[in-house]
């Protein structure tokens, strides 16, 4: 297989392994871009419904990590992080998602091993009559066939995940 044989495939298993998500916000694109962007605003709205979020450190820029831990209300504690690929303001973050633990290390889901050990994620921000509609592509980075195969396969429960947390995102954005 030749190396351009092999980037066809990793894209072709990407856009077949791709979650989509489109919401509209009313509010600039500016605005929406910003509250993805610092740690005080992230700390209001990212992440599920009814789980606390602590930012342990953001360095939004190319190579940059957005490290943070969730918890819920009885003490469970989970932590991600955000590795950034690109930014292009106003317009485009990517980035690495991954779980990690407290020092920042990659690690495995707690609720599953076959769940990819990263996602790329490439969030699109475009404005019109003063509204954004944000994009959210995200799929299996350097996973498994069976890991794609999970993924694809939790697509229900991820757009609900994304549902509430955007829901979050709505209504911070009214508050500004």
């Amino acid at each position: 297989m030749t190396e351009n044989q092999a980037l066809n495939t990793n894209q072709a298993e990407f856009e077949e392994a791709e979650l989509v998500i489109t919401r509209t916000f009313n509010a600039p694109r500016e605005l929406v871009f910003q509250v993805w962007t610092q740690s005080e605003h992230l700390a209001q709205w990212w992440g599920p419904k009814g789980m606390k979020l602590e930012v342990k450190k953001l360095d939004f820029r190319p190579g940059g990590t957005f490290h943070y831990s969730m918890s819920t209300p009885d003490g469970f504690e989970m932590w991600g992080k955000f590795i950034y690929q690109e930014i292009v303001k106003p317009e485009k973050i990517v980035f690495i998602n991954s779980f990690a633990d407290a020092e920042g290390n990659t690690i495995l889901p707690q609720f599953s091993s076959e769940f990819p050990i990263e996602v790329m994620n490439i969030i699109t921000f475009t404005e019109q009559d003063g509204q954004t509609t944000l994009t959210l592509r995200g799929g299996p980075h350097n996973a498994t066939a069976e890991q794609h195969a999970f993924y694809k396969g939790m697509f229900d429960s991820m757009k609900q995940g994304f549902g509430g947390t955007f829901d979050q995102l709505d209504a911070y954005l009214s508050k500004l």
